[in-house]
């Protein structure tokens, strides 16, 4: 974008080379959202000259998305996304891993750190309410083989999850039925998340906006419940208060190996506390999903900052208040919580609720966590599937990966990354199949928390750049709060959360070179895709005063004043809706 200098950047003086909005792009606004870095020429790199959205803007069919996510679904994905299998059961490994305290303290300390990385993200999402996000932020703030890197590592993760979900579900449904054979329900599952994937945005979002106010819902339920239950409501009215915080103890001691006793005193339940801090960052990846459906939200500048303000404090009152309640009713010696079943035996809802004699709740939370692992396979196939149409977009993968249909579907993203759903057959297929799947696993599970810090280090770049070329973050539609001390809090933490996840594997006894490899081998595979882009691009860190940090901004701008027209709120339910969500 060409224009005289100035000292802050949404400054109304400066003067932009203007030309008219295209015709197609006035009743198709939703491609300037997508095209503002699908359309930036074959160089990588930004060199802040004007950039028009000519060309995919011109054709919809060829290119282009179509924004139909209004801001009800946006909240509700970026709030469901976050809650599944891993809060209503994997927080049993956890609550036995640190003991009551350790539990709560390790989930209040991520959340912390989640919020760090949420608002960072808002502030770059609602200024550059972009198809791709934190991949996008990363070429442009810090260097391109860094947005290459997150964008496949991130894109890899999510469809890899695709078939861990649906065997999730499929050990769920073993609550109710032993009997059928698990490809069945396997194929039931992969069928139903293919359909609503291929229907398009609009329909995930309905979907996931219903399944997860399904989740909320029983969450709150479960929160009452538990209040209940700590004060002797229940049938048999024991009255649990406290009591498992004293016996066994608030922390745990961490295990020195099978049979070997644990490690003892402060720094036993050191250990005890950082490893659930660790299980607690798994626990809450999806939280920035929401940023991968900037290219198909309504009115972005506006949604993004409400979503992000949002639903980080509704995730707090739910997985801290949540994990608070599962911390006094079930101790952390309690056998079930590790009996490997995958379904609602293991969770320490339904320990908690059948301790206290009642009997029809089990299978009601066991559907619950049905949902939940449901809707986490539709939200990963979504969230991946964008994630690889964004690497399209920056020209980093072959351009087949550009094509939409005319209904805005990015018809090749969702077919390729479908394709690992099938994965979840190896689950049928005897152990060697099994050990194999859970390899392939493994090898992602770090790589959530990868994007985490690579969506800060693209904010502080983003800080420091502006404040390098002397320009102003006043008037931006979302300003993160604290900064960059805050950034910096997270980015810290989340580095050390990367080079210790593994930290058990060096304890005297534990060694074990499996482990080992499945704790590190993503870092080594990021270090590889952003060194190998690298080199075969011979791209360069962006100097800070070089990030461009104007193409694409007018273009924005004309966007959001169509869009403040075309979803002007004015009737009384579309004020009841936008203050509720």
């Amino acid at each position: 974008m060409s224009g005289k200098e100035s000292s802050d950047i949404t400054d109304p003086s400066v003067e932009y080379e203007l030309h008219s909005i295209p015709k197609k792009v006035e009743s198709h606004p939703e491609a300037f959202v997508t095209d503002i870095n699908g359309d930036r020429g074959e160089k990588a790199g930004y060199s802040g000259e004007n950039q028009k959205v000519d060309g995919p803007a011109a054709n919809m069919d060829h290119g282009t998305m179509h924004r139909t996510l209004k801001q009800r679904h946006m909240a509700m994905i970026a709030l469901g996304g976050a809650i599944g299998t891993g809060f209503f059961v994997g927080s049993g490994s956890a609550l036995s891993t640190g003991g009551p305290v350790g539990l709560w303290l390790g989930y209040i300390f991520m959340s912390s750190i989640v919020y760090s990385m949420m608002v960072a993200l808002g502030e770059m999402a609602s200024l550059f309410p972009v198809a791709g996000a934190f991949t996008h932020y990363a070429a442009r703030f810090v260097d391109p083989a860094l947005g290459f890197a997150t964008g496949l590592n991130y894109w890899y993760s999510y469809a890899i999850t695709i078939p861990v979900e649906v065997v999730a579900a499929a050990i769920v449904i073993s609550y109710w039925d032993t009997h059928t054979n698990a490809a069945v329900y396997i194929t039931v599952c992969l069928v139903l998340i293919f359909a609503i994937n291929f229907l398009g945005a609009r329909a995930y979002g309905e979907t996931e906006f219903w399944f997860s106010a399904i989740k909320v819902v029983t969450i709150v339920g479960l929160i009452l419940l538990g209040i209940i239950l700590m004060c002797g409501g229940g049938p048999n009215h024991d009255a649990i208060g406290f009591r498992y915080w004293r016996n066994p103890g608030a922390f745990a001691q961490f295990p020195l190996g099978e049979g070997d006793g644990v490690i003892g005193g402060r720094w036993g339940q050191f250990l005890a506390f950082w490893n659930v801090f660790i299980q607690a960052a798994f626990s809450f990846l999806g939280t920035e999903v929401i940023a991968t459906t900037l290219g198909e939200a309504e009115n972005p500048r506006k949604t993004v900052p409400r979503a992000i303000k949002r639903v980080f404090f509704r995730l707090v009152a739910f997985y801290v208040f949540g994990i608070f309640i599962i911390s006094v009713l079930v101790p952390y010696t309690e056998p079930n919580l590790l009996n490997g079943s995958g379904n609602a035996a293991a969770s320490p809802f339904v320990i908690a609720i059948n301790n206290a004699g009642i009997k029809a709740l089990p299978s009601i939370v066991n559907a619950v966590i049905l949902v939940a692992a449901w809707s986490a396979g539709n939200s990963d196939l979504y969230a991946a599937s964008r994630t690889f149409y964004a690497l399209a977009l920056e020209r980093q993968v072959p351009k087949v990966f550009r094509r939409c249909t005319k209904q805005g579907l990015p018809i090749w993203c969702v077919v390729v990354t479908a394709l690992f759903g099938f994965l979840a057959y190896l689950n049928t297929g005897g152990d060697a199949a099994v050990t194999a799947f859970n390899w392939l696993y493994n090898i992602s599970a770090v790589t959530g928390v990868i994007t985490w810090w690579g969506i800060l280090l693209s904010y502080l770049r983003f800080y420091y750049g502006l404040k390098r070329q002397g320009l102003s973050r006043e008037g931006f539609p979302y300003l993160a709060p604290l900064q960059p001390w805050l950034s910096w809090y997270g980015f810290i933490f989340l580095t050390l959360v990367m080079l210790f996840n593994g930290f058990p594997v060096f304890l005297k006894g534990r060694w074990d070179v499996s482990s080992f490899f499945t704790a590190y081998v993503s870092l080594l595979l990021f270090a590889i895709c952003w060194i190998g882009w690298k080199v075969v691009k011979k791209t360069k860190v962006v100097p800070l005063e070089e990030i461009d940090f104007f193409s694409g901004r007018r273009e924005l701008d004309e966007l959001e004043a169509i869009d403040n027209e075309r979803f002007k709120v004015e009737t009384k339910y579309q004020k009841f809706i936008s203050i509720l969500f």
